[in-house]
């Protein structure tokens, strides 16, 4: 047989196998598609619509007129009214919201004082006094969020006085929380423990039933007297203590080499951080019962990182994604551990104080094990 033909032969091999292994043609197609939807739809590094609470200590037309004339922008969008700053600073740190307003009782003073100094003559008594009329708070921990709305830091309102803007003097006053500095480590490195752990915790587990397959495991397995739910938990516990070291490796080195500062409370940082263990390692045994191989266990593990890491919040911030990305980033476990650990370790939340997350995190666990034990009693059969 000449050389070309035995190579056509190989080819057509490969082809036909390609073909029979639907798995891996569809990871194939689908995986460039996702990464075009994502980075061209999905992924907006300019930020809009952020989601701001107000304390309206004015409560006048001109506080009124003020918040339409900033809603505007379009950069923010007020969802959220409190009492004091006191509330609105803990809605911040349990992030409900990512910034507030604050209008002081004299806005109406400080918008007349607010006007421009005349060019070569001295400032008068008005002037000398002039301050920003009101005040962002801000969450400063996400360096995207904190320099979009220090965007409007400078923001003219002169309609609102007929009369040229005090361009010496700032129109808000910034407040930044939780990274004064805007250090992008501070942002970066509590986000990265969930991206290492959906990583190794879903690749490890991903090929626990696929590698007992292969190995020829799997039919001593069927003999013995284990449930399907108590393989499941056997399988996952081991890798809880390799989750904790990384974490540990991570926050500590982080804190030591970076200057991270870990506020929160251990014990509040290991229950999140076990919650979500919990839910990777689940995740990749559903996977492991789905995948006919390791390459193919692989394959799907990407799937789910890619997604993990572009829509988490963890590099671009989720409030600036369209709402379907955001929906889409709703059903992974990262999205809701990123913002646990960045609560705890930034902001010293309790995360009983971020029910929503605990509680998904929570549920997909349960319902993880209970489908991968039924999708294993199903092979069984």
């Amino acid at each position: 047989m000449k050389a070309p033909l035995r190579i056509y032969a190989i080819l057509s091999k490969e082809f036909t196998q390609l073909k029979r292994d639907r798995m891996t043609f569809g990871m194939i197609v689908m995986i460039p598609l996702i990464q075009l939807m994502l980075f061209g739809y999905a992924i907006n590094t300019n930020v809009r619509h952020i989601p701001v609470g107000v304390v309206d200590q004015s409560e006048t037309a001109l506080s009124r007129v003020l918040l339409q004339t900033i809603s505007a922008t379009q950069v923010i969008r007020f969802t959220e009214h409190y009492n004091n700053v006191q509330q609105a600073e803990k809605a911040i740190a349990r992030a409900e919201v990512r910034a507030v307003l604050v209008i002081p009782k004299d806005v109406s003073q400080r918008l007349v004082r607010h006007q421009t100094v005349g060019l070569g003559s001295p400032p008068s008594s008005d002037e000398e006094t002039s301050r920003p009329i009101a005040q962002w708070v801000v969450d400063g921990s996400d360096t995207m969020i904190a320099a979009a709305i220090k965007s409007l830091r400078s923001m003219p309102l002169s309609e609102l006085q007929n009369r040229p803007a005090n361009r010496q003097t700032p129109t808000f006053e910034v407040t930044l929380l939780y990274n004064p500095e805007q250090r992008s480590a501070v942002n970066i490195v509590p986000g990265l423990v969930a991206i290492i752990l959906t990583m190794t915790m879903i690749m490890f587990t991903s090929a626990a039933i696929v590698r007992e397959r292969e190995q020829g495991n799997l039919e001593m397995l069927i003999t013995t007297p284990v449930r399907s739910i108590e393989l499941m938990l056997g399988k996952i516990i081991p890798y809880l203590f390799i989750g904790a070291l990384q974490v540990t490796i991570i926050l500590g080195l982080g804190n030591v080499i970076f200057n991270v500062p870990i506020i929160g409370g251990l014990w509040q940082l290991i229950a999140a951080t076990l919650l979500f263990i919990f839910a990777s390692l689940t995740l990749g045994l559903v996977i492991s019962t789905i995948a006919t191989n390791q390459l193919q266990s692989m394959q799907m593990t990407i799937f789910v990182l890619l997604p993990s890491i572009l829509l988490s919040g963890f590099v671009f911030p989720y409030e600036g994604m369209p709402e379907v990305a955001q929906y889409i980033a709703e059903t992974l476990p990262a999205t809701h551990f990123v913002r646990l650990i960045r609560g705890v370790v930034l902001r010293d939340v309790e995360i009983i104080d971020m029910t929503f997350d605990v509680s998904w995190l929570a549920l997909f666990t349960l319902a993880g094990l209970v489908i991968a034990s039924l999708r294993f009693k199903k092979n069984l059969d």
